[in-house]
């Protein structure tokens, strides 16, 4: 069965991994700043913020920016931790529906879904398309709103030339096992913010005001002595994982550069289809294409096309249900009175497919997935 993704490892995440066990510190320490620091210079953001996870990421950005209750505007179509992080600083996610073409906020909608009680916008760069950052951000101004790019999708994309994790206040990574480059599990936050970038520091090691590595070796004489200054979570990353980031991101162009050239093939072959369209590249972005989404146009096709490429060995998913479709949600919605109104997202995400697409792809693999898609024969 050829998957839907594969992480690419291999020597060099292992020869890294050898240096943190031969230097026996494989908490949070040099090698998390290391990474830290090399992350924020490949985005380009003055500091880098590394957690466990992009859901602990997104939750840190609400939570440190100290947004108070309220509304904060989510895609309809994204990962739940999206709207996770607004649940978990009581807020409300308020759903904005999608763009047909791109899958990102609509922008259209996005004006209508602003009330004087949002506090936030979070974007999503679906699947590695950036959004329209440029209206969002104007949008946001006007209204003194605050940006938080969930980026978990688009490592090492760029909107207008500027790379994306520097386009709000601040950003949130995905460092999970499939995407664009891995630490196992793991993410990470940017921002040019120096006070918000040191109270996250703090956040994500349960409030403590200075870690373990900083009282033990980057202090002049070690001291046990911290203090808790507010209520915080233990998110952090350790050595380990950043380890992995740091052989991960200098291979990250590379690998971006292998998934475009399997894209490139796929629209070369499914471009003329008739039956189905491939995604979309607005020419001022530059997409990372963690996903590849083909989108039937009879919705009745979607499911036949997936059990078609199943028979022939080829696994695909859907990226995403729409948030307000979960059972937790709906339920949340229906509890607080709230009508969601995203019905592009609700037709579009009932055409996606998400075809294979990992660097090591092989002609062969490429080529049984071109194959499979072309034999499929559509309702009409």
């Amino acid at each position: 069965m050829i998957p839907v993704f594969k992480p690419d490892l291999g020597e060099e995440e292992l020869s890294e991994i050898k240096k943190v066990f031969d230097s026996h510190w494989v908490g949070l320490g040099p090698k998390t700043r290391e990474f830290e620091n090399q992350f924020a210079n490949y985005i380009g953001s003055k500091f880098a913020v590394g957690t466990n996870s992009a859901t602990a990421a997104l939750h840190l950005a609400v939570a440190s920016l100290g947004l108070g209750s309220g509304e904060i505007i989510v895609p309809a179509i994204t990962f739940a931790s999206t709207a996770h992080a607004a649940v978990y600083c009581n807020s409300i996610p308020v759903l904005c529906d999608v763009n047909p073409e791109t899958l990102c906020m609509d922008i259209d909608d996005l004006r209508k879904k602003i009330t004087p009680m949002t506090k936030a916008i979070i974007p999503v760069h679906l699947g590695g398309h950036p959004c329209d950052m440029k209206e969002i951000n104007e949008l946001a101004e006007d209204k003194g709103i605050t940006v938080i790019e969930d980026a978990a999708n688009a490592t090492g994309a760029s909107y207008n030339g500027k790379m994306v994790g520097t386009l709000g206040k601040a950003a949130c990574f995905s460092f999970h096992a499939v995407k664009n480059m891995t630490t196992g599990e793991g993410g990470m936050i940017t921002t040019d913010d120096e006070t918000l970038a040191k109270r996250l520091y703090r956040l994500r090691w349960v409030g403590i005001n200075k870690d373990t590595w900083n009282r033990a070796y980057v202090s002049a004489k070690y001291s046990w002595y911290y203090e808790i200054t507010e209520l915080g979570w233990k998110y952090h990353l350790n050595d380990i994982p950043a380890a992995i980031g740091i052989a991960q991101l200098r291979k990250l162009e590379r690998l971006n550069g292998l998934r475009r050239g399997v894209v490139e093939m796929y629209n070369d072959a499914f471009g003329g289809l008739g039956w189905a369209s491939v995604p979309a590249e607005r020419p001022y972005v530059k997409h990372a294409y963690w996903l590849y989404i083909l989108r039937v146009n009879d919705a009745r096709d979607r499911d036949k096309l997936i059990s078609h490429l199943a028979e022939r060995d080829i696994a695909t998913s859907v990226h995403f249900m729409p948030v307000h479709l979960h059972p937790y949600y709906r339920d949340f919605y229906a509890s607080k009175g709230i009508k969601v109104s995203a019905p592009v997202a609700e037709r579009e995400w009932q055409r996606m497919v998400t075809l294979p697409l990992f660097p090591s792809m092989t002609e062969s693999e490429i080529s049984q997935v071109i194959d499979g898609v072309r034999s499929f024969r559509p309702s009409c």
